[in-house]
């Protein structure tokens, strides 16, 4: 609602709401389906919109109280999607993962729904799965053909993860391309990721940073052989989408994974030396460390036609709205991952660098990270509201956003990307492989 009718702090309407203390009216509380509206419509808010923070506050509070009334009546419709929204709300998630939990939620109150629509949806929703299934046959003959999963035994197999993020950021049927080799690239960043966090030496990882900077296969000659295999894995995928895209639209584009590796590079350092970060230089580090960048670089490269030069240029310079995507990935992975990726020996994590720069409990750290991914939410709204002469289009800002969200949905319960849990099989399950019995 906000997003789609109202313009940029225009959110005074919602004083009508108000009494004349100045408080939100009580007796809106029992309109529980307003409420949600209310509830999903402040998490577009911008920095300094007050009204929208206690609209927040107000129907988080409500709707907790609603949901205590529905202990002994779970199945309600209703207290389903209060259930849902609370646990994430709806503008922080990716609308495509979304969708299957809604058909089966109408399905089950069809009284309610209109039974050919949610037909509709399930025949949708099948369709689109079988191309998605293609997308996965090609994936994973590459990944076959690589031969990276039989030589590197340290490297985790996530292919199947790797196409989930790429279904979050381009969930389109037309965008088959990006999709596959989007999800290449994923894989590709898993692998050097291992490599960098738990295997290569300090020695090793710099003559590999070397080797991705010159991006020539003749800067291979003194690697160890697993990262001979890495590198000329990743020199030939890249390459290979760039000719592609070169073919297509007459455009060479340097895809820069030097700046990813540097970053890799900075954080084995601080874990050799044994430094803990400030917080700002952690996350300085760190929203290039997971990959925003590169995942970017390539989705524009490869969803975009025609490519624009003035976007190119911006984007290896790592712009805002790129930066603010890998905050929010890096904090929802953070608030996850710490404490299995420290035991398994990784560099210490922005709640260790917050706890050392403060001397707050670890609940306290937390609590301010998810301070902080609130506050950078606040900066991507106001930014897709207000920046109408940006270089990015209004899609590319869009998919920008759809990074953080799909961060959001994978580290939602546990670590979702690293760690084989039984909901990530789910997941992948109900997404790409079993379609929706048809009534």
């Amino acid at each position: 609602f906000v997003e789609t009718y109202l313009p940029f702090q225009c959110t005074e309407v919602f004083n009508v709401f108000k009494d004349e203390t100045g408080k939100f009216k009580a007796c809106l509380s029992k309109d529980t389906e307003g409420m949600l509206s209310l509830y999903q419509a402040s998490y577009y808010l911008t920095k300094g919109e007050t009204i929208l923070e206690e609209a927040k506050a107000f129907a988080t509070k409500y709707l907790k109280q609603y949901l205590q009334t529905q202990i002994n009546n779970k199945d309600q419709f209703l207290a389903k999607q209060v259930s849902h929204a609370l646990e994430l709300p709806l503008h922080w998630r990716v609308p495509r993962l979304e969708t299957r939990w809604f058909i089966e939620l109408c399905d089950n109150q069809q009284s309610m729904v209109n039974p050919i629509l949610i037909e509709l949806a399930k025949l949708d929703f099948n369709m689109l799965q079988a191309v998605y299934q293609e997308d996965l046959k090609y994936v994973f003959r590459w990944w076959r053909n690589s031969r990276l999963g039989e030589n590197l035994s340290y490297a985790r197999d996530r292919v199947m993860v790797s196409f989930l993020w790429t279904v979050g950021l381009t969930f389109e049927p037309e965008l088959g391309y990006c999709r596959r080799m989007s999800a290449i690239v994923n894989a590709m960043i898993t692998v050097i990721d291992d490599t960098y966090d738990v295997y290569g030496t300090l020695d090793e990882l710099e003559l590999f940073t070397t080797a991705v900077e010159r991006w020539d296969v003749n800067a291979i000659d003194h690697l160890p052989d697993y990262m001979k295999l890495c590198f000329l894995a990743l020199h030939h995928s890249i390459n290979e989408i760039a000719f592609d895209v070169f073919k297509e639209q007459g455009i060479y584009i340097n895809f820069r994974w030097a700046g990813l590796c540097e970053a890799y590079l900075q954080e084995a350092k601080w874990y050799c030396s044994g430094y803990k970060p400030t917080v700002e230089e952690y996350i300085e580090n760190a929203c290039i460390s997971i990959s925003a960048p590169v995942i970017l670089l390539h989705v524009y490269a490869t969803a975009t036609n025609p490519i624009e030069e003035e976007v190119l240029k911006s984007l290896v310079e790592y712009p805002n709205i790129v930066k603010w995507s890998g905050v929010v990935l890096r904090l929802a992975n953070n608030l996850k991952t710490s404490p299995y990726e420290i035991k398994r020996g990784d560099v210490p994590k922005i709640i260790q660098c917050y706890i050392k720069e403060t001397g707050a409990s670890e609940a306290d750290a937390r609590e301010h990270i998810r301070f902080l991914v609130d506050q950078t939410w606040k900066k991507m709204n106001e930014y897709k509201a207000t920046n109408s002469n940006s270089y990015f289009s209004k899609i590319f800002v869009e998919r920008a956003m759809h990074l953080g969200r799909t961060a959001q949905y994978m580290y939602l319960s546990g670590d979702g990307h690293s760690i084989e849990e039984a909901e990530t099989k789910d997941r992948i399950l109900s997404l790409f492989l079993n379609p929706i019995p048809l009534n």
